[in-house]
């Protein structure tokens, strides 16, 4: 069924925002949906008319708190009797009243982000991001992310999609040249924008800059089209420019809508965005230049960069200096030659694959239809937010997987100091020691996914097994859901917390398990199921960083590459005796017998560094320590470039096997010993009895045999990889069945 779009937006006039909204709105008519748009109005309002698309008007382009009510009730007014499938505003204001209207009007909302804006005191909580937001550039999402904390899941971004038949070089500009009185003989610059105080800057500095392009490129004239409260300074300055040149070399135009007319009489084009990506669609040179900075002319090595900012040169751009007279003279002095004939084909083909408005259509339907529907909604349940590698990759794998399912999942994480976490991550997060948002977030889900890692174990303390048990009971309690995903069960040692663990578990609906030994251990606590399905970590479906990146990384570590090395992780076991001095004589004979670097690899700060450090006070050989907290991709990568890894740490074993880098295990728990043996992965002994130089012929059997291991490795890696894909495979057939049983 098509739905009822109502578009809320500021105004209707001259601009890169405004235009996307009208070419918007005119491909969905097109496509059978109803749109209506709300608005200050402006010159746009006639040309949305002409394709059935209702207008209303109301003050939405101003800030001042009389506009802002009347606004507020017009728009809810409307809502109220239209009854719209969904509310899409664009701009910061239309946004904040359309989300203040839905306080007492439930509607689905989506917003799109143009461009940034100034979040300082009280301006950034008059923003209000809806149900799903549209960006118009990534630098645009990252924004979004980083000054308002919006999830990564919860933005798409898009295009400015531009009508390549309305645009296009077919297009002729002679109605409008004899309008304007341009001769035909004259190079003529065109810039197009929107003449506010804060978007007029560079139009100002193109007009000063006439008199010298004049100088070198006689009876040049410059184009400027657009309106706006700088329009009648800019006028004023234009005459006085046209002065003292004495011609008319400097034309206004005002706001129009004719504006592809206008581009096609123009040799070269400056400006940025939208009126950039309308004057390639013509095939015409582009200089990227406007208020935010400077990217010259632009060339098909130059494309990768405009895309990054949508053409704005906010990212890469510079200020403008000289380099504008000189590139406008470059172009004008190459009109016509072959280089500048294949460049402007160059652009047009551009336009045609990548920014259409269909493509931009496109992908605004596939966010109204997911803001439209109701999400299935997953909380996870997991040791995260403790700086610790391993579960911090766990978090990552569960994620990214969940994100690639077609699926329309909104997830949320209970994490430990969710505001130090917003600087990791950009994921929806709860603190999992708020009990009233911790039941919140429980209350408004689905499903519950515990996991993964060793979650259901109290060798390390009571105090975490019950936690994860009573945030699994309360969500069995509460009636949802419950997964536990790709767990690793145990040691659990006390005889109430096994009956715990059984009870629990049992009334779990998906059960994932890392390995055989899990499956046993919960059988042997009465879990009487034959629907526990042996996975693997998720972690085996992660991707990293390729090996040039990491290497470059370590070499900011200052780890030296002058021979191979050796990635050594360890954590503090109850101060085992004379266990860091048996290390330390381990890694001092792999320097001085094999001519390898020891490299330290820490997995939770601070607890790591210490056994670290204490390590490599012992050693008499030179050592280094990677001691800052990576990205789970720059960790992999870094692993990925060891010769061999000694670990006891579980997730640095799964790291370096992932990337098919042989290990020796060192024992401090059963998961470590179950997990070399599913590699065939040797052993050095358990941490509490271990043996010098056992350890030491384990060493020379991994020195010699190395690429025997590597071969073992990659068949073991890849069959751990397809069973970690059996995680969200079944996922997704619980998922599918609970959406089955809400059509019902």
């Amino acid at each position: 069924m098509k739905q009822k779009i109502l578009m809320v937006t500021m105004a209707l006039g001259i601009g890169g925002a405004e235009t996307h909204i009208v070419e918007l709105s005119k491909e969905l008519s097109r496509r059978g949906y109803e749109v209506i748009i709300a608005s200050n109005g402006g010159i746009y309002v006639e040309e949305i008319r002409r394709y059935g698309i209702r207008h209303s008007e109301m003050p939405m382009n101003s800030r001042d708190t009389a506009s802002m009510i009347r606004s507020y009730r017009l728009l809810k007014k409307l809502i109220l009797e239209e009854k719209p499938d969904l509310v899409h505003a664009h701009a910061r204001i239309p946004a904040f009243i359309a989300g203040l209207v839905r306080k007492s009007v439930d509607f689905p909302f989506v917003t799109s982000a143009h461009g940034v804006f100034d979040t300082t005191g009280i301006l950034k909580y008059v923003s209000n991001w809806g149900d799903r937001t549209i960006a118009v550039s990534e630098d645009i999402k990252a924004y979004l992310r980083e000054k308002y904390h919006v999830p990564s899941q919860n933005i798409k971004v898009t295009i400015n999609g531009i009508d390549t038949g309305k645009f296009s070089p077919d297009i002729s500009g002679e109605k409008v040249a004899a309008e304007l009185e341009i001769d035909e003989k004259s190079p003529v610059i065109c810039h197009v924008s929107r003449l506010d105080d804060e978007t007029s800057l560079f139009a100002e500095q193109l007009i000063d800059s006439m008199p010298e392009i004049s100088s070198r490129i006689p009876d040049t004239q410059l184009i400027i089209a657009g309106g706006g409260t700088m329009e009648s300074h800019l006028r004023k300055r234009a005459s006085t420019i046209n002065d003292s040149i004495g011609r008319r070399a400097v034309i206004m135009t005002g706001p129009r809508t004719d504006i592809n007319e206008i581009v096609s009489l123009c040799d070269v084009f400056v400006g940025v965005s939208r009126t950039a990506l309308e004057a390639m669609a013509c095939g015409k040179p582009v200089i990227l230049a406007g208020d935010a900075g400077y990217m010259g002319i632009f060339s098909r090595d130059k494309l990768a960069e405009a895309k990054e900012d949508n053409f704005c040169c906010r990212v890469r751009g510079h200020s403008v200096s000289d380099d504008l007279v000189s590139d406008i003279v470059l172009c004008l002095q190459n009109t016509g030659s072959p280089q500048m004939a294949e460049l402007c084909r160059f652009e047009r083909e551009v336009i045609q694959q990548e920014y259409s408005v269909e493509k931009m259509t496109d992908d605004c339907i596939e966010v109204y239809e997911k803001a439209v529907q109701k999400p299935f909604r997953i909380v996870m349940s997991g040791y995260y937010g403790f700086s610790n590698a391993g579960d911090e990759a766990i978090l990552n794998a569960i994620h990214r997987n969940l994100m690639k399912l077609s699926q329309n999942l909104k997830v949320k994480v209970l994490i430990s100091n969710p505001e130090k976490a917003k600087e990791i991550y950009d994921f929806d997060m709860v603190d999992r020691f708020h009990i009233f948002s911790l039941l919140r977030a429980i209350h408004r889900c689905d499903l519950l996914i515990s996991g993964g890692g060793s979650l259901l174990q109290d060798r390390t303390s009571t105090k975490s097994i019950m936690y994860y048990l009573t945030v699994m009971n309360l969500a069995k309690f509460m009636k949802k859901k419950v997964m536990l995903y790709a767990n690793g069960i145990g040691p659990v040692i006390k005889p109430a917390n096994r009956r715990r663990v059984c009870a629990a578990v049992s009334r779990a609906d998906l059960i994932t398990l890392r390995d055989e030994n899990s499956v046993e251990e919960l059988r042997s606590m009465g879990v009487n199921r034959d629907d526990m399905y042996v996975t693997a970590d998720p972690v085996f479906t992660f991707d990293c960083l390729s090996k040039d990146r990491a290497a470059g990384l370590l070499k900011q570590e200052r780890i030296p590459d002058d021979r191979p090395f050796v990635g050594v992780s360890l954590r503090n076991w109850y101060n085992l005796p004379g266990f860091a001095e048996k290390i330390a004589v381990i890694c001092d004979e792999i320097y001085r017998r094999y001519d390898r670097n020891i490299v330290f690899i820490v997995m939770q700060t601070p607890n790591d560094i210490k056994i670290s450090r204490r390590v490599q006070e012992l050693m008499e050989s030179p050592s280094y320590i990677l001691p800052n907290r990576y990205s789970t991709d720059e960790i992999m990568g870094m692993v990925g470039c060891a010769d061999f890894v000694i670990s006891m740490r579980l997730h640095t074993l799964i790291f370096a096997a992932h990337m098919q880098v042989p290990t020796l295990g060192l024992v401090y728990d059963p998961k470590v010993k179950y997990h070399l043996k599913s590699l065939a992965m040797p052993s050095m002994g358990d941490v509490e009895a271990l043996d010098t130089e056992q350890a030491l012929r384990c060493v020379e059997d991994m020195v010699k045999n190395r690429e025997s291991y590597v071969r073992i490795l990659a068949e073991k890696s890849e069959e751990l990889r397809k069973l970690a894909c059996r995680n969200e495979e079944l996922l997704v057939e619980l998922i599918n069945r609970e959406l089955a049983a809400r059509e019902e």
